[in-house]
């Protein structure tokens, strides 16, 4: 496997001189800025300290085979296959995380989902989707926080959430589109085959590096009382926020807090993303980038397909990559169609998604 661009020379540059900022005496007076710089040395420490462990590892290999080689002792053999697995598997690690290399990859990101065509299916078809990807972010050891959730009896109609993290961003940019469902629907009495239809949105987490502005003319703010679960005290005070962008029309709200102090600063966070995401797409005039909301939730714009019947099966129409193991895949195991879709655009292969059905 092959990865993307890696400068050594570079990232050790960058390392001595954020090491020299932290050598100063008055480096830890403000704690907020200090600590994002340790979190900044220690993902620099992350991009080629484990290459040189890789290295030496193959030394180490080298030198057991030589030994073995010279002996005569073919009992060496065997550990020698499991340490070339060993460093197989970190070499694909590393080499996807090389690609990883955009200006905001390394941020955590808002995760939003919106139950399209299929009306209660749909829903339903939200709620997996939700569940596979906090199931993901579980096994990666990520924060997770729900900032907006509209119920549905079936299901759920749309969902945002914060996932925190080392390159969260960079791993799941590629997931944002709508994703079709296909099974024996539960709610349908003569057990019909159903299409359901949700997608997925990605915006990164941005840092105080990167600067967005926001007007306050600009902007329309409402207060409201959030419903569902949270307590009697959620359910009478104006504690959930809706801020409205006027010049753009983006729309965020936020009713995971009790406090409406602590739902306006996630609902600003979340507003600052989608407008970076909204500004990037305008300067780039590519709207497949950052721009999968745009497309109708429905039959034709899917980019991955999960098949429950006749045969199971999840297949990406952009990458063509698929799995048979589709329990697998709804409990969170997605890293394979995360890293088939990064390495499609770092080859420049073509990763729009199709309207052909493709055998599905």
């Amino acid at each position: 496997m092959s990865g993307g661009v890696f400068d050594a020379p570079a990232i050790d540059k960058k390392i001595k001189e954020t090491e020299a900022l932290t050598a100063a005496e008055d480096f830890w007076n403000d704690a907020d800025k200090a600590q994002k710089v340790m979190n900044d040395l220690k993902l620099l420490k992350g991009r080629v300290e484990p290459w040189r462990e890789l290295m030496q590892q193959i030394d180490d290999i080298k030198t057991l085979y030589e030994l073995g080689s010279e002996g005569g002792d073919d009992s060496v053999e065997e550990e020698i296959r499991e340490e070339l697995a060993a460093c197989q598997k970190k070499f694909e690690e590393q080499s996807i995380l090389n690609l990883l290399s955009g200006e905001v990859d390394k941020n955590g990101c808002f995760l939003t989902i919106h139950a399209g065509a299929g009306g209660t299916e749909a829903c339903d078809w939200a709620y997996m989707l939700s569940r596979m990807y906090i199931r993901w972010a579980e096994r990666h050891g990520y924060k997770l926080e729900t900032v907006d959730l509209q119920e549905d009896e079936g299901g759920i109609k749309s969902t945002t959430i914060q996932i925190t993290g080392d390159y969260v961003y960079g791993h799941l940019k590629g997931e944002a589109g709508v994703h079709r469902l296909v099974r024996i629907s539960p709610f349908d009495a003569n057990a019909r085959r159903h299409t359901s239809f949700s997608s997925v949105f990605i915006f990164p987490i941005l840092d105080d590096t990167i600067k967005v502005d926001i007007r306050p003319e600009d902007l329309r703010v409402d207060t409201y009382r959030s419903g569902g679960k949270g307590g009697q005290h959620v359910n009478k005070t104006d504690s959930a926020v809706r801020f409205t962008h006027i010049p753009t029309g983006i729309v965020v709200q936020c009713d995971s807090e009790r406090s409406q102090i602590m739902n306006r600063a996630t609902c600003m966070n979340l507003l600052r993303a989608k407008l970076y995401a909204h500004y990037e797409e305008e300067r780039a005039k590519e709207t497949a980038k950052f721009g999968a909301e745009k497309k109708d939730i429905s039959w034709g714009n899917q980019i991955r397909s999960y098949v429950f019947q006749p045969y199971t099966m999840v297949k990406d129409h952009r990458t063509k990559f698929s799995v048979g193991d589709i329990q697998a895949v709804m409990d969170g195991d997605i890293d394979q169609f995360i890293d088939s879709f990064l390495q499609a655009q770092w080859k420049g292969l073509p990763v729009g998604g199709d309207d052909e059905d493709d055998d599905l």
